[in-house]
């Protein structure tokens, strides 16, 4: 009794396969050669993803850590916030980043001092649309000016508008001490306007030839401009 083979030479041995031996053969070869560029390509693909999210968030979290003030190195006094180490040769590079961001050229130890303020002395943040009375006495200096910080580009059709006063013109009163309005509408006396229609607001105070550059732990609350919200547009 003899036994055949389903397929005879040159076929198959797999019941029902009637495709040459080598032709399975190579559509294996080419599978098995796909799956492999497959799994390269998975990997290369995974590692340009995460080198692409990397340099997103990357760029996004230096963004945010530059955009506003500086993030690091201030001492608060009331409502302002000084900046001793702003210019200084060894500032932390997020203050050299913000500063190269801003284009400005910050005040050495030796030249002054800066103070930035973004809320009231009850803790509320300043608002373009909200009226405000900053005055007093400032911390002793030949001179200073208050402007407002981040004001940004002018409107083509809006009018030149002040943006600061300094301690040679602002009016002051019999006892030597003034008071700023910043405020959205005209004001009488030392008006200072609102930078924006709405939105934040952010006020610089910078002392030149200033003993206290040196010494920003003498500073206490009484010494710099109080900040008191009059009311706001309903």
């Amino acid at each position: 009794m003899r036994l055949v083979i389903p397929g005879g030479p040159g076929r198959s041995a797999a019941a029902g396969d009637d495709r040459p031996v080598s032709k399975v053969r190579s559509l294996g070869g080419a599978g098995r050669f796909l799956a492999h560029l497959w799994r390269k390509s998975s990997v290369a693909g995974l590692a340009v993803y995460a080198l692409g999210l990397g340099g997103v968030l990357g760029l996004a979290s230096a963004d945010w850590a530059t955009r506003g003030g500086y993030p690091f190195g201030g001492v608060q006094v009331g409502a302002w916030t000084a900046w001793p180490k702003a210019g200084a040769g060894n500032a932390d590079p997020y203050t050299r980043a913000v500063n190269a961001r801003r284009g400005e050229i910050p005040l050495a130890v030796g030249e002054g001092l800066l103070l930035t303020a973004s809320v009231d002395d009850q803790g509320q943040a300043l608002d373009a649309t909200c009226s405000y009375r900053v005055g007093g006495g400032t911390p002793p200096a030949r001179a200073w000016t208050l402007t407002v910080a981040g004001r940004g580009p002018r409107d083509p059709g809006r009018p030149a508008v002040r943006e600061g006063f300094t301690s040679t013109e602002v009016l002051r009163g019999a006892d030597g001490r003034f008071s700023v309005v910043l405020a959205p509408d005209v004001q009488p006396g030392n008006w200072l306007p609102s930078p924006r229609d709405s939105g934040p607001v952010r006020l610089a105070l910078r002392l030149y030839d200033t003993p206290v550059a040196a010494s920003v732990g003498s500073l206490d609350r009484d010494s710099v401009p109080a900040i008191t919200r009059l009311g706001c547009a309903s």
